[in-house]
C-alpha cells in the first residue's frame, strides 16, 4: 500500500477515533442525568465498538495505528520504516483534532475551547502509565501470535482500562493533545498533557522491551508497510 494512502488512512480513522470518544462522552453527559459513572460506561463502550469498526476497515491500509506511541514502537522493533514515522505521528494528531473539532460541532458547540477539566497528579500518571503499557502488550502479544483477533482484543481492552485505570485510559499521545481542546467529558486541560504524555512514552517503552521479548516475531513483515 502506498505512503499516501496509508497517511490518509490513519488520518481518517484517527478522526473518526476521536469523533467517537468525545462524541460519545458529550451524549453520555447530557443524558446521564449527573450520573458519572453511567456517563463513563456510556462513553467506554462507545469508544470500544467504534475501535473494533475502525481497526477492522483501516488496518488492512495503514495498520491502523491511530496513536504515535503505537507507531513508534512498530518502528522501534524493526516492523515499519523509520521513514513513514513522521507522516504517521503528523496525521494522528491532524486527525485527532479534526476529530475534536467535527464532534463539538456536531453538539453546536464551539469547535475548540481548551479543557478545564482537570486531571493531574501522580495517581493518574501512574494510570497512564499501567493504560500504555496494557496497551502495546495487547497489541504486541495478540498481532504476533493471532493477529485477526487484535480488534476485539485491543477494543476490550481499552474498554476495561476506562475503568480500572485512574486516568481512564488516554493511553496515546495524539488523542492527549487533541482532547485539551475540548471543554467537555473527555476534555483534560492543556497544562495537564505534558505529564500524560510522558507517562505514556514511558509505559509504551516499557511494553515494547517486555512483550517483544516475551512474543518473538514470527516473520520479519513491515507493520503497515504493504499488506495488500
Amino acid at each position: 500500500m502506498t505512503l499516501p494512502r496509508r497517511l490518509v488512512a490513519e488520518g481518517i480513522g484517527t478522526a473518526l477515533l476521536l469523533a467517537t470518544v468525545v462524541g460519545s462522552g458529550i451524549m453520555a453527559e447530557r443524558l446521564c442525568g449527573g450520573n458519572v459513572g453511567l456517563a463513563l460506561l456510556c462513553n467506554a463502550l462507545a469508544t470500544g465498538g467504534g475501535l473494533v469498526a475502525l481497526v477492522l476497515a483501516f488496518g488492512p491500509v495503514s495498520g491502523a495505528h491511530f496513536n504515535p506511541v503505537v507507531t513508534l514502537s512498530a518502528a522501534a522493533v524493526g516492523e515499519m520504516r523509520w521513514g513513514d514515522v513522521p507522516g504517521y505521528l503528523v496525521a494522528q494528531v491532524a486527525g485527532a483534532f479534526c476529530g475534536v473539532g467535527v464532534a463539538d460541532l456536531m453538539f453546536d458547540l464551539p469547535a475548540f475551547a481548551a479543557s478545564t477539566h482537570v486531571r493531574v497528579g501522580p495517581a493518574q500518571w501512574l494510570g497512564e502509565v499501567v493504560a500504555s503499557f496494557g496497551l502495546l502488550g495487547t497489541i504486541i502479544g495478540v498481532s504476533r501470535r493471532t493477529p485477526a483477533a487484535t480488534p476485539g482484543a485491543v477494543a476490550a481492552y481499552i474498554v476495561a482500562a476506562y475503568w480500572f485505570t485512574s486516568s481512564t485510559s488516554f493511553a496515546n499521545p495524539a488523542v492527549t493533545l487533541a482532547r485539551a481542546f475540548t471543554d467537555t467529558f473527555a476534555g483534560i486541560r492543556p497544562v495537564d498533557v505534558p505529564a500524560f504524555v510522558l507517562a505514556q512514552l514511558v509505559g509504551a517503552a516499557v511494553a515494547t522491551l517486555v512483550f517483544t521479548w516475551l512474543v518473538p516475531r514470527a516473520d520479519s513483515t513491515l507493520a503497515g508497510s504493504s499488506p495488500t
